[in-house]
């Protein structure tokens, strides 16, 4: 797979849900995949704009990585692994097949190591267990996209959920549309060109 530099724009993040907005930080996966995670800041960039992290988090863990550039990689090592395996799970459940066993051992992991940082905090009458970040460090990113994940493949939509049928795209979303009909992740973009090929095949059908 081939690595990116990218700043992320508010249309990187389509959707509909932080887990599936995390899978689609690689593009093209139907054809030539590219990731966009060049490297550890760019996942502080992301985690940030994404609303995971607030600018004085993404500020500290920015210093604490430039302080230990190896393990600030090795973070970014993990977050990639479980970004392939959450992709992979979306997948196979969205097409109701078989889960990999590699998917679910990685998803298992990554879920054992952030629940092993978390602190029980009590709020409104109830508690929960949630990241520490003095706990997690590097992984705090990783590890407040865990518990975000896993809300969501419990309760997964699978017939609201699809893969963009677009070119060159792949990207997962929610169809949150009345219709239920959206099949391209943006209209703007993938919907857009499908439709400039279908009107290029008519012309040239017509001469």
């Amino acid at each position: 797979m081939r690595t990116v530099a990218h700043d992320f724009q508010a249309d990187d993040f389509i959707g509909g849900h932080v887990a599936l907005d995390f899978a689609n930080t690689v593009t093209e996966r139907d054809t030539d995949p590219c990731d966009w995670l060049d490297g550890y800041p760019r996942m502080i960039e992301w985690a940030q704009k994404a609303g995971l992290i607030s600018n004085p988090v993404a500020t500290k863990l920015q210093h604490e990585a430039m302080r230990a550039p190896r393990e600030a990689a090795a973070a970014l090592g993990r977050a990639r692994r479980v970004r392939e395996a959450l992709h992979d799970v979306f997948t196979a459940m969205l097409a109701r097949g078989t889960v990999p066993a590699a998917a679910l051992a990685e998803l298992e992991a990554a879920w054992k190591r952030t629940a092993a940082r978390g602190r029980l905090t009590s709020g409104g009458g109830q508690l929960r267990l949630a990241p520490d970040s003095e706990s997690s460090r590097l992984d705090l990113p990783l590890d407040l996209l865990m518990f975000e994940s896993l809300g969501l493949l419990a309760e997964l939509d699978v017939d609201r959920t699809r893969a963009c049928r677009g070119d060159q795209c792949g990207w997962l979303f929610i169809d949150s549309s009345k219709s239920g009909r959206r099949v391209w992740c943006d209209m703007a973009t993938c919907g857009n060109s499908a439709k400039s090929k279908r009107f290029s095949r008519a012309q040239r059908r017509k001469r």
